[in-house]
């Protein structure tokens, strides 16, 4: 007897993309903690100000570099099923151990300045490899015409949890009717980890094929437009090693470096500044959207350029080079938007410039690590891994290079309204920064205009 559902595709990779989409809320959760409670660990470590954090905010992204290509590596050898499930437990297993930093027990105190970069690199190397395995999963259990769309979900729902996490930690932390210490969050943001991993390894197959419940017509529709593959699978054998050698990786991942690097702002110093500049109150519900709204303004652009990318595929002739014209002008803007910032004189402002400038970033994100599925064929764990070490070393080098600024200001003491002079020469603290952004996303918008000249021969796969 033939019934309904045999006749229609069955929808469990939307159940897989549903997980996903909550690993990665939990991801931003735990990072854009940290810098929201920059001022407490401040407080509690007895330092100056949060810029000298910059040595915490460093070692995660350069953990989180070293050890993304290996955790890459191993999602395409293992499957995204078990190195999903040790990345989860490694870095909840670190937000919990975070706080307890400067924590006195019995006359002891646990850990200082140290012991927290210490922490916070192994907690960067256990989060290593979290989105080239989301990868992954999406490239075995969605066709690939669907990769930019799944893909900004995957962003937008990171983006949104990132953004909303300064309003959490306002009404659990900071506010009048507030129910938890900041250590106590770090804990509760850390079990949440833990049943994530639970429901994952029960409900997760690494392949449609390995689910009893994905029946022959939706296994078909996921396999289609793979054959033939697309043109990066026939430059490679199956090693993955060669992945290593395409140029065209290696641009794309330099595209990614100068994007973070204006970007990581948002989850490191955004809340001090507006706390320091604007007199932000850790209770008032108006800043700590502030605190927040690059990432969820951020969101809308990830769901909004995910879509358009599909669109794009859809209706274009050449749709791997409008894709790659149209992240050239979002980050022309991005950087555009920095610009302005420099002369936001409050913190209304501010927000719009800076949540302007993520919203136009995060347009690209999808059809960013789509292009770079596409680039790395076979092994889009290998090459988004690439993409996402060089990309955190931007990270890296916006977190290091934003807190000397910082340093150095201090000792020329800019006045109120800095003139260009200082700006340029990298006197004035935060305006020299947001400059030195402005820079960055005008060379990545140089970067894709040369990738999109770089567009041969356009497939089928996004039809």
């Amino acid at each position: 007897m033939t019934t309904a559902s045999s006749l229609s595709p069955t929808r469990m990779r939307y159940r897989a993309l549903t997980l996903l989409c909550l690993l990665s809320m939990i991801t931003y959760i735990d990072r854009v903690c940290f810098g929201v409670a920059g001022p407490s660990i401040v407080s509690a470590l007895g330092l100056r100000d949060v810029s000298d954090l910059k040595g915490a905010f460093t070692a995660f992204a350069i953990a989180y570099s070293l050890f993304e290509v290996p955790s890459g590596w191993l999602g395409d050898r293992w499957g995204a099923r078990v190195t999903l499930t040790r990345i989860v437990l490694w870095w909840s297993t670190f937000t919990i151990v975070t706080g307890m930093i400067g924590w006195s027990w019995q006359g002891m105190v646990i850990g200082g300045a140290g012991t927290l970069i210490v922490i916070r690199f192994l907690f960067g190397a256990g989060e290593a490899g979290a989105y080239p395995n989301i990868t992954r999963a999406l490239h075995d259990w969605f066709p690939p015409h669907q990769w930019p769309g799944v893909q900004g979900m995957v962003w937008m729902s990171g983006r949104l949890a990132g953004g909303l996490t300064p309003l959490v930690w306002m009404f659990l932390v900071a506010g009048p009717g507030s129910i938890l210490s900041w250590r106590s969050v770090f804990f509760l943001f850390g079990g949440i980890g833990f049943v994530w991993c639970l429901f994952f390894w029960v409900f997760f197959r690494d392949r449609p094929g390995e689910h009893a419940k994905v029946n022959e017509l939706e296994r078909h529709l996921i396999r289609d437009g793979r054959e033939p593959e697309h043109a990066s699978d026939s430059t490679l054998t199956g090693d993955s090693r060669e992945v290593f050698f395409l140029g065209e990786l290696w641009l794309l991942s330099a595209i990614y470096f100068l994007a973070n690097y204006g970007w990581y702002f948002n989850i490191t110093y955004l809340p001090s500044y507006l706390k320091d500049h604007f007199s932000a109150s850790d209770t008032d519900v108006w800043m700590a959207l502030y605190k927040g709204g690059p990432l969820w303004i951020g969101a809308i652009g990830c769901l909004v350029g995910g879509r358009l990318a599909e669109i794009v595929g859809r209706w274009s002739d050449r749709p791997r080079y409008w894709r790659r014209i149209l992240n050239a002008i979002a980050l022309a803007g991005s950087g555009a938007f920095w610009l302005a910032a420099i002369f936001a004189t409050s913190a209304t402002m501010f927000f719009l410039c800076a949540s302007a400038a993520a919203f136009c970033t995060d347009l690209t994100l999808g059809s960013t690590w789509a292009t770079c599925q596409e680039i790395g064929g076979r092994f889009p764990a290998v090459a988004t891994a690439v993409m996402n070490t060089v990309g955190t070393l931007g990270a890296a080098a916006a977190g290091w290079g934003t807190g000397w600024l910082l340093e150095a200001s201090r000792e020329v003491s800019p006045p109120p309204s800095p003139s260009w002079a200082q700006i340029i020469s990298l006197e004035a603290g935060y305006p020299s920064a947001f400059l030195t952004y402005f820079a960055a996303y005008l060379l990545a918008s140089a970067g894709w205009v040369v990738l999109a000249r770089l567009v041969r021969d356009e497939q089928e796969i996004w039809r």
